[in-house]
């Protein structure tokens, strides 16, 4: 393990607008707001980040060239209520299913609301990552972040169980990476990693795979998976 799974980023040109949409949709907290950042967490142990991106471009669904990049999949115990509040609340019905449905939030993120008519609680099942390779992606981040790969299937996989902030991989036929600091092509997504010591932590990630990013902070590195898809390791986080 080289860092612990700290935030799961989504961009957006209206950030209190996407907060509103996910505390009113998901019983999300909001912990932190400024006019570039909120931070808001779930019961069940997820840290979710919005950052201000006012060129912001969202995804297509289901367009390659505007791809999603990744998505979050929600549990809710009645699905077409579910569906009916998160479009009262300013999302777009994508597609239908029997057991789940994908639509697009107020920023144009795809998230998909799955049945769970055992549970009453709305909760965050785990982030599904589009990929060329899901195994070589999910093999990744297990090392990357400590996660057994606890699945592995015909184009998809998972590291971590249930309960457990499990990431989950699709393998797209015509996935195109994010192209940084290219507005065209956004992340739409990305992940923060916890790391102690940011120097043995980056050379960890490097031999994993990952490449170094222009862009830092006082706490803060920017690379990419091998995917293309860009994450932080970030340090000294209150």
């Amino acid at each position: 393990m080289i860092g612990k799974l700290h935030t799961v980023v989504l961009d957006a040109p209206d950030i209190a607008g996407l907060s509103a949409f996910y505390t009113g949709l998901a019983g999300w907290t909001q912990q932190y707001a400024d006019d570039e950042w909120v931070t808001l967490t779930t019961d069940d142990g997820w840290r979710i980040g919005i950052q201000a991106a006012p060129d912001h471009v969202p995804p297509r669904w289901p367009e390659a060239s505007h791809s999603q990049q990744a998505h979050l999949d929600l549990r809710v115990p009645d699905l077409d209520a579910a569906t009916a509040r998160a479009v009262e609340l300013g999302a777009t019905v994508l597609r239908k299913n029997e057991t789940w449905h994908t639509l697009a939030d107020p920023a144009g993120h795809p998230f998909d609301l799955c049945l769970n008519a055992d549970s009453p609680a709305t909760t965050l099942m785990g982030v599904m990552l589009d990929c060329p390779d899901a195994k070589a992606l999910s093999n990744f981040y297990a090392e990357l972040l400590g996660k057994p790969v606890t699945y592995e299937g015909d184009g998809m996989a998972m590291i971590g169980n249930e309960g457990e902030r499990p990431l989950l991989f699709q393998q797209v036929a015509q996935y195109a990476p994010p192209q940084w600091r290219n507005p065209a092509r956004p992340q739409q997504i990305h992940l923060d990693v916890l790391v102690d010591d940011v120097e043995p932590a980056e050379k960890g990630a490097l031999a994993l795979g990952a490449t170094r990013l222009p862009g830092e902070g006082d706490n803060w590195r920017v690379y990419a998976d091998p995917a293309g898809k860009p994450f932080c390791l970030v340090w000294k986080v209150e």
